[in-house]
């Protein structure tokens, strides 16, 4: 300080040495290990990611990066963890569209998704996909809605659960194609799956990269994609909206998020990292297999995306009428 500091209040010179030393934040981040907390349990698409991640981060920044899975609540008692973290850079979320989903179907939760966290960027996305059994010769949105029409009361399909994004997705499909199927919401995706293998449910709605498999043997048709371009894993199955249904662009993405009021330098550097990251050929090659594909987008459109489909889910919840269990 200059000669002038003796004239100054103390707050003022706490104040302005705060101001002097907020450039110097992204310089030396991270000085101490950082925790990359996931809110669902391991092998999923988020936990996939941020094991990716944080293995190359841990090697760029010389510091410990550490996953911890804190799985419950569809997701809340993790980010809720989070929420409450503090706000410099060593507790990060890696969150998936579940989160805009919750507040549909259970409404009002403890945080705000939209000011609680500090969104950093987007990362990826899957897919969600339609499929049948072998033996019902449904191939076609076309075959499906004539079968349904013939058959009103006959069919059911399996979901990831009661207010999860796929369970959505297909009552939005049911809505454009005037197709009636009964939910039967079991807990995850690989009871459902296991389950339309096996004949128990002729139909079922489930993340594609997990049908991907099954449909390259037979044992499942292919009837649709929810994204607006084909699924590099399924490349044969028609997207919906090639079938008539639009607009129709769903998926779940995963994101990159903290708690509110990050540092931007901090935000910076994390985001330019990560995108190095992810930029690697064997991240890419390993994302590919697991059956995300590449979402790019920084903070700014991640909170556009957050706003917007909190909007989507609530208007789809309310015309379904899709509630909690």
């Amino acid at each position: 300080m200059t000669s002038i500091s003796k004239f100054l209040p103390a707050a003022v010179l706490l104040a302005v040495a705060q101001l002097s030393a907020l450039p110097a934040l992204a310089q030396t981040f991270p000085a101490r290990p950082v925790k990359i907390i996931v809110p669902y349990g391991t092998g999923g698409g988020s936990d996939i990611l941020a094991r990716q991640i944080g293995a190359r981060l841990q090697n760029m920044w010389g510091q410990g990066v550490a996953i911890d899975n804190r799985a419950g609540a569809s997701g809340n008692i993790g980010t809720e963890a989070v929420v409450h973290s503090p706000a410099d850079g060593y507790t990060l979320l890696l969150q998936n569209s579940t989160m805009v989903v919750n507040p549909a179907v259970n409404g009002k939760l403890n945080y705000d998704p939209e000011t609680d966290l500090t969104p950093i960027m987007l990362l990826g996305l899957t897919p969600i996909a339609l499929v049948s059994h072998q033996s019902t010769n449904i191939k076609t949105l076309k075959e499906l809605t004539d079968y349904s029409k013939a058959n009103p009361a006959a069919l059911n399909y399996g979901s990831c659960g009661v207010g999860t994004p796929q369970h959505f997705v297909m009552e939005l499909v049911k809505q454009k194609s005037g197709v009636r199927a009964t939910n039967i919401g079991y807990k995850g995706c690989a009871p459902a799956l296991n389950d339309v293998v096996g004949g128990q449910v002729q139909l079922a709605i489930l993340s594609a990269n997990l049908v991907a498999p099954h449909l390259k043997t037979g044992k499942l048709n292919g009837i649709g994609v929810s994204t607006a371009a084909r699924y590099q894993l399924t490349p044969q199955v028609p997207t919906f909206e090639e079938q008539g249904l639009k607009p129709l662009d769903f998926s779940i993405w995963y994101a990159l998020m903290g708690p509110a009021k990050m540092p931007a330098d901090v935000v910076a550097k994390i985001y330019a990292d990560v995108q190095k990251v992810l930029a690697e050929p064997a991240v890419k090659e390993n994302l590919s297999g697991a059956g995300v594909e590449p979402l790019s987008g920084n903070g700014a459109d991640l909170a556009k995306l957050v706003k917007e489909d909190l909007a989507r889910y609530a208007q789809l919840a309310r015309s379904a009428g899709i509630k909690g269990e």
